[in-house]
């Protein structure tokens, strides 16, 4: 079975991911001890999502969180760069209305500039080769005041750090190991999640990769944080008389 390291090789995680596919929300539904619902619906919210609007949902997997988006009459662009996933999502997802699934690489979306009202991504961003990358792309394919919403793994509050590590050294590859097909692939979840920068870091990258408006807030107790932010506004039109081609002034008559 294919494990990724840490260098993040695309078709390594692509091929991990392919091989989890069938059985993804199930296990994520039991390593999250059920917790998985309630971040989607926090992220949910946080997206805003509105009927007419045009949301990317990257690294979308089956199509779950895709699926809460698209509930609000919104066309959701269901996108990840693993064709497993895709695959499983088109097949579980075939009666939702407004979800198109694409197979897409986050550091080179197959899409136009600005042409999204709101982008979003779930526990993906740490999956990228380089996340900052993405997040420029995420701004690019982004409209003027449009938002991104993050959802990803982070650093819990100081009295739950040990616990937690615990969990997902000890407790979590026991779990992955009865409910998923590879339980090496959660292996690498626990190296990922462990390696991850804080909120504070995630939040400015977000500024780096140029969005305003950044915040973020804590889930479970910081095991998992909802990052923030809005793509600048388009620069306001000038004055008409500075848009306007200059005019020669004519000499003045006697």
């Amino acid at each position: 079975m294919t494990k990724a390291d840490l260098t993040k090789r695309p078709e390594q995680v692509s091929a991990m991911f392919d091989q989890v596919a069938a059985g993804y929300d199930r296990t994520n539904a039991v390593l999250s001890v059920g917790n998985a619902a309630l971040w989607r619906v926090a992220t949910t919210r946080a997206v805003d999502p509105r009927p007419g609007q045009r949301i990317l949902d990257l690294a979308a997997g089956t199509g779950t969180s895709s699926a809460s988006l698209a509930a609000s009459g919104a066309h959701v662009v269901a996108a990840d760069f693993s064709p497993g996933m895709i695959e499983v999502g088109r097949r579980q997802r075939a009666g939702v209305p407004n979800i198109e699934f694409v197979v897409a690489d986050g550091m080179n979306l197959p899409f136009d500039d600005e042409s999204f009202d709101a982008v979003t991504i779930s526990f993906g961003l740490r999956n990228i080769s380089d996340p900052k990358v993405a997040l420029r792309e995420l701004l690019r394919v982004t409209k003027p005041g449009g938002r991104i919403v993050i959802c990803e793994f982070s650093t819990p509050v100081k009295p739950l750090r040990a616990a937690y590590r615990w969990y997902l050294r000890s407790v979590m590859p026991a779990l992955a190991k009865a409910v998923s097909s590879n339980d090496a692939a959660y292996d690498y979840l626990f190296e990922s999640i462990d390696s991850w920068p804080d909120q504070r870091t995630l939040a400015g990258w977000l500024r780096e990769a140029g969005f305003v408006n950044v915040g973020y807030r804590d889930l479970t107790a910081g095991i998992v944080a909802l990052h923030r932010g809005t793509k600048p506004a388009a620069p306001a039109v000038a004055e008409s008389a500075a848009a306007e081609p200059a005019v020669t002034p004519t000499a003045e008559k006697k």
